[in-house]
């Protein structure tokens, strides 16, 4: 029995020199090994998402694709997929696994093969979190102590769920989260098995063995997942043979985005950097919420490309992409067009083409195959033949120039021809030949209660041109400064029945040496003029005048009010025709103001700031415009801080004044903890009505059609929206380089800018077109024509969700009845009298032909007679 003895005695020396050379290890390495305590509180890097304020997302930023998840949210069939494949034991060992390294061992020793992995899932983890890649021993035996560490202070499950979360699985996809995004474009949940399968294979591999890159590489990974789930029984014989023959069908998929909103995610993006840094944005996992609206926002896009789409149309068609091949008519065709093709390509040739094409928006490569009568025959990307009715062709006369056109088309081939590369979009249901406009536009709506941003788009596509006009494009206003010019006027002094030559202005420029002649839009004079009949028709001469009158000193002081910049006011007369240059958000910014009832409000696009938690680490408060939080919180000065909201200011404000409750009385727990902020009023409640109002009639006009009367605003063609609470003004500048239109509601003010990136180019003028009848009339391009359809045709999806609200004259204003003609008092109740509003004490004291005695009163005193009305 000595040899037996020796041998224990040798198992054991060599036992206890294992404990001593792992001790001595250890203590070597020690020094070495990171903190494993941090995955207690670890934070996956996990990209930034930006959200609409009703939860769609617009954008995902951030190098890592991750989408976190608890182990709850996993499907069980995918959690065995991964033990079957990686870590049978799993729920077994300590952190190494004795009897796959055995296992190994053996593999090696007798076939030399490496390719047998030994590691555990926690060994994975310890890797991924705390150590390289490198395949050296040292790096092995740390990760062999991390492990043991990782299993003593989390439990199995959190280790699963971490580990779950980290893997790298190609793609910049890390987690199975992200991996089922984008590799198949769905929730783990939607995982079939063998997809679930493809997932727990990439590991090993996951540039070699992802789906995208290698179908067949990822066949025989999923094949060997789908055996090992079988081997361990996770699945039966019936499912391992379905998944098994299942084709691998995969292609990269982005972020799941449902609203389509890219020059706000750039917007929010450039914020979030300056905010916080480039790594802690794009990682930290923050969600981002906007004031977007995404029906709000859908419909500016829809609109401003349509607009955009049918400018482009009148001014006709440019001619295709490329050609492929020439086709020549033959000429003893009369009726059914023939061609000689001797270049044609064959199906598969135009196919394979059109697969290296890009569409834009919703513009798609086509090549015409075959041209009839008034028919076009076309296949498109993607391999679908299609027709092209004579309704989508007929539009396309040949462009000449920004202000000529051919003529009318009358057969299909006068337009195309077999070979043509060509642009094509689907219009209400039919498809339609296009083009890429080469004019652009912006669109942007804000809340005029307090600047919140309902939508924003900054050209026709942000993958063509990343310049925002909203925001970065300042462009001559024309017309659209009219209302802040009379504006001015009604602060000194002028009213909206106040008299006013519309007559040619003739000034000699001595500095020039020529005549300055200013001219109307078009050039028609009334002679003498009400302001409220000059603003609605939008005479430039008039507005001259106001300038003239109030001065251009004093005009500049009252348009910085509504937050236009000094620098961007010219110090002359041009002023009141709109050579000062602004971006639409500024514009619409001024707008709001007459909306509000005088506040300036600023406008933001982000609403809240979440972390990875779910902790709000920022929210927006907004100067609101609230007339009564405004004198509430001038009554209760203590309080006003510690309100954050028009509503919980409102909600205070109706509790004190209804409920008689003194401040004395107040649950200070109750209120609001963050401080509040009024906007800023720049604008007194009886002026920025009197705008808002007159700007009404530039939409309904005014006197008596029926009488012969009747007149037409600039934006009559606004009338369709059927709504009488909307203000809206026109602008062209000289040579119709920039057309506008801007208007509001108590709840949405918007504004749309049409034109060329090139400040120089004009939008010209439209030919008559006998294709197209009045649908496409003669004439200059111009707000009313160009940037108006865009607004209404936005309008009116939007205005259905907002209900009409009658502005209600404020304190201080007397509605007196006058005579049209001079503006002055009137007793006459015809077509030849009506109702103005004035600020008491500008109220015309004299009746029209000085035929009763003048009378007076103030804003105290009752009516004097049923003409009258004070406020």
């Amino acid at each position: 029995m000595s040899w037996v003895k020796k041998l224990l005695i040798l198992c054991l020396i060599l036992f206890l020199s294992g404990l001593l050379t792992i001790a001595g290890l250890y203590l070597y390495v020690k020094k070495d090994l990171p903190d494993v305590t941090t995955l207690q509180d670890v934070r996956l890097q996990t990209p930034m998402q930006v959200f609409t304020a009703d939860g769609e997302l617009i954008s995902q930023f951030g190098e890592k694709r991750r989408i976190p998840l608890t182990l709850e949210q996993m499907p069980p069939l995918l959690i065995e997929a991964f033990l079957a494949v990686e870590d049978t034991r799993f729920y077994e060992h300590p952190g190494i696994d004795i009897i796959g390294i055995l296992r190994a061992v053996t593999v090696i020793a007798s076939s030399g093969d490496f390719s047998q992995g030994a590691s555990t899932i926690t060994q994975q983890l310890a890797r991924n979190f705390f150590l390289s890649r490198e395949k050296k021993i040292m790096r092995k035996i740390k990760e062999v102590f991390l492990a043991f560490h990782i299993e003593q202070l989390l439990s199995k499950d959190k280790i699963l769920e971490l580990y779950l979360n980290k893997i790298e699985l190609g793609q910049r996809s890390f987690g199975v989260g992200a991996a089922a995004q984008v590799y198949f474009g769905k929730t783990v949940d939607q995982l079939s098995l063998d997809e679930i399968a493809i997932i727990a294979g990439l590991p090993k591999a996951p540039s070699a063995l992802n789906p995208v890159r290698s179908p067949a590489n990822a066949r025989a990974r999923r094949n060997i997942v789908l055996y090992r789930m079988l081997d361990v029984g996770a699945i039966d014989k019936a499912a391992y043979d379905a998944a098994i023959q299942a084709p691998v069908v995969s292609r990269l998929h982005g972020a799941q985005i449902t609203a389509s909103a890219p020059y706000i995610a750039e917007m929010v993006r450039q914020e979030m950097v300056n905010r916080f840094g480039e790594e802690l944005a794009y990682s930290a996992g923050l969600r981002v919420i906007t004031t977007i609206n995404s029906q709000q926002q859908a419909t500016a896009k829809h609109s401003l490309q349509q607009n955009l789409y049918e400018y482009d149309e009148r001014h006709g068609y440019r001619g295709p992409v490329d050609t492929l091949w020439q086709a020549t008519l033959k000429p003893d065709v009369t009726e059914q067009p023939d061609y000689d093709q001797p270049d044609r390509l064959d199906t598969e040739q135009i196919i394979a083409y059109l697969d290296q094409q890009k569409g834009l928006e919703d513009l798609v490569p086509a090549v015409v195959t075959q041209v009839n009568s008034q028919t076009v025959q076309v296949i498109l990307s993607g391999g679908t033949e299609a027709t092209i009715e004579w309704e989508g062709l007929k539009w396309a006369r040949s462009f000449i120039t920004d202000r000529r056109q051919g003529n009318a088309p009358k057969t299909a081939d006068a337009i195309l021809a077999p070979g043509m590369h060509i642009l094509v979009r689907q219009h209400q249901k039919q498809w339609r030949l296009s083009q890429i406009p080469e004019a652009t536009s912006a669109i942007v709506a804000i809340d005029p209660h307090d600047g919140a941003v309902r939508s924003l788009v900054g050209g026709f596509s942000f993958s063509q041109s990343q310049f925002n006009r909203v925001t970065q494009a300042k462009r001559q206003v024309g017309s659209n400064i009219k209302p802040f010019i009379y504006s001015a006027a009604l602060a000194n002094g002028y009213t909206l029945a106040s008299i006013m030559n519309d007559a040619p202005i003739h000034q000699w420029d001595d500095n020039a040496g020529i005549a300055w002649r200013p001219k109307n839009s078009p050039a028609v004079y009334d002679g003498p003029i009400r302001i409220r009949e000059a603003l609605a028709k939008s005479k430039n001469v008039v507005s001259i005048r106001l300038l003239r009158g109030v001065g251009i000193d004093k005009t500049i002081e009252h348009l910085q009010r509504f937050g236009f910049a000094a620098s961007d006011l010219p110090r002359n007369e041009t002023l009141a025709l709109g050579s000062a240059s602004l971006t639409p958000m500024e514009v619409v910014t001024g707008f709001a103001v007459f909306a509000n009832g005088g506040y300036l409000v600023k406008p933001y696009l982000i609403d809240s700031i979440i972390d990875a938690e779910q902790n709000t680490i920022y929210q927006h408060q907004a100067a609101i415009a609230c007339d009564d939080c405004e004198d509430f919180a001038a009554k209760t000065p203590e309080l006003a801080p510690e309100l954050n909201s028009e509503a919980q200011m409102q909600q205070l404000f109706n509790r004190l004044s209804h409920d008689q409750t003194t401040e004395a009385e107040l649950d200070a727990a109750s209120l609001p903890s963050q401080q509040p902020e009024v906007a800023q009023r720049v604008l007194d409640k009886q002026n920025s009505f009197l705008v808002a109002d007159a700007l009404t009639t530039s939409v309904w006009g005014g006197g008596d059609w029926r009488a012969g009367t009747g007149w037409n605003g600039t934006a009559w063609r606004l009338q369709t929206l059927k709504r009488r609470d909307v203000s809206a003004k026109t602008g062209t500048t000289n040579d119709s380089k920039d057309t506008w239109f801007s208007g509001f509601t108590a709840d949405l003010a918007v504004t749309v800018w049409v034109g060329f990136d090139d400040a120089n180019r004009s939008l010209g003028r439209a030919l008559w077109h006998a294709n197209m009848g009045q649908s496409q009339s003669a004439g200059t391009e111009s707000g009313a024509r160009t940037a108006l359809p865009g607004w209404l045709d936005y309008m009116q999806q939007i205005l259905p969700s907002l209900p009409s609200k009658a502005p209600t004259p404020p304190v201080g204003l007397a509605s007196v009845r006058i005579d049209l003609n001079s503006g002055l008092l009137s007793r006459k109740t015809d077509t030849s009298s009506s109702f103005e509003y004035f600020i008491s004490g500008t109220e015309p004291t004299q009746y029209s032909g000085n035929d009763v005695q003048p009378i007076s009163f103030d804003s105290n005193s009752p009516p004097v007679d049923k003409d009258i009305e004070l406020f």
